[in-house]
């Protein structure tokens, strides 16, 4: 018996999402699924995909392991959340009771709330402490289908504090199943206790942290919040150049609640741009016309109530659009991306084709991921088994349908109870 070769199914229905196209609109007639189908593993790779009793016959050729399935599954590729904060401590529940009651950001601030209070909760935490958190939350996620998750800095918003959080982050890599993807979000806001202007912080942080991130290997992206009250187009420029020269990769928190921040994407070919909730018809353009990938958040939305990402429009106007969680513990605590996900499907019309690539091949994307998204030849080897017998349920109970198994890199890592 060859152990490198390892035989799945059958399953009801295979959603391999393969030959779908990066960029634009789906319709749902593009997904074609395979009825009575398995897949065969090499290592933690694809190595084909078809109908399951063809494939038993060259598994037995092949030594191969067989995984039999009892029952109905239907299996997709795995999930990619491509923008979350998992790595913070502290709560901000009393912001959420607060905002939904009518205060104003202003208010929530004068109170003790608003991101500063993650900060100082976030700099009291050990390095052992923020891990161990971070793990559990990648673990939840990694439950619920995800099995790629990036991960930002940015509670930290000092070189010490940021560097405990990306060590927290890297650590918390080791111990869990799911890849963490780190980011640095050094600029996230600027930090009260911070004697100086936003461009004297910007040059500290660029000068005495980004050496260390690339001799510790910590991370190679590099985020920053472009919006009114954190830091201005002109303010990042310059950090963002300096960044590339480095060789990070780009990423930006953009037109969230006003516009600007997309355009400084499309500008510095950034992977993608992030939030787009104020995006007009003229940044959904200017982004549909690039490659930088469009990333909506519905999570934001829900937790803060306001607009969703122009999700159709981006589409229809011919952009990649991405779905993430933006899991944090302020404007996004819930942290359920397919359910997320869902919701933002219904208010913006989007097909089940397109959010499903929304949150796998276009999601690994916006990390700069080639290698995983998809069910088909050489392909990680990260797939979802759901107990129904129809693709579509997954989506229609919007969340409330969780995998009954999670693969990842060929193996089981997660079982459902309720399997």
């Amino acid at each position: 018996m060859d152990t490198a070769y390892k035989l799945i199914g059958p399953f009801t229905q295979l959603i391999t999402l393969a030959g779908l196209p990066l960029k634009g609109a789906i319709a749902d007639e593009q997904i074609s699924p395979l009825a009575q189908a398995g897949i065969l593993l090499k290592g933690n790779k694809i190595f084909k995909t078809g109908n399951y009793e063809s494939l038993e016959k060259e598994a037995a050729l092949l030594g191969a392991i067989t995984v039999t399935l009892e029952g109905e599954y239907v299996c997709i590729p795995a999930f990619t959340d491509a923008h979350t904060h998992i790595c913070f401590a502290g709560s901000r529940a009393q912001d959420y009771a607060m905002r939904n009651s009518g205060k104003t950001y202003l208010e929530i601030s004068e109170a003790g709330g608003g991101i500063w209070d993650t900060v100082q909760h976030t700099r009291k935490a050990s390095l052992e402490e923020l891990t161990t958190s971070t793990i559990h939350r990648a673990n939840r996620h990694l439950s619920e289908g995800v099995t790629t998750i990036e991960v930002k800095s940015g509670y930290g918003l000092s070189v010490k504090d940021e560097l405990k959080m990306l060590r927290a982050i890297k650590a918390a890599n080791q111990e869990t199943p799911a890849e963490l993807i780190s980011t640095c979000l050094a600029a996230h806001t600027l930090p009260r206790d911070f004697e100086g202007s936003h461009s004297e912080y910007l040059e500290k942080i660029s000068q005495e942290l980004f050496p260390i991130l690339l001799e510790e290997n910590l991370c190679s992206r590099m985020d920053a919040f472009v919006e009114k009250g954190a830091f201005s187009p002109e303010n990042i420029l310059p950090y963002f150049k300096k960044a590339i020269e480095k060789g990070f990769q780009i990423t930006v928190h953009a037109d969230q609640f006003s516009t600007g921040g997309s355009t400084v994407a499309v500008q510095l070919n950034a992977l993608s741009a992030d939030h787009l909730e104020a995006s007009t018809d003229k940044e959904v353009q200017l982004l549909a016309q690039s490659d930088t990938i469009a990333m909506a958040l519905p999570g934001a939305t829900i937790g803060l109530g306001c607009a969703f990402t122009p999700a159709r429009k981006l589409l229809n106007a011919g952009a990649c659009l991405a779905i993430a969680s933006d899991w944090n513990p302020g404007s996004a605590p819930m942290g359920d991306l397919l359910t997320q996900a869902s919701i933002l499907g219904t208010f913006e019309k989007l097909s089940n084709a397109e959010i499903l690539a929304g949150i796998t091949y276009r999601a690994a994307r916006a990390l700069n991921l080639t290698d995983r998204g998809r069910i088909e030849q050489d392909m990680l080897a990260d797939f979802l088994l759901f107990q129904t017998n129809d693709y579509r349920e997954i989506l229609y109970q919007q969340g409330k349908l969780k995998p009954a198994q999670v693969w990842k890199n060929g193996e089981c890592v997660f079982t459902s109870n309720f399997d």
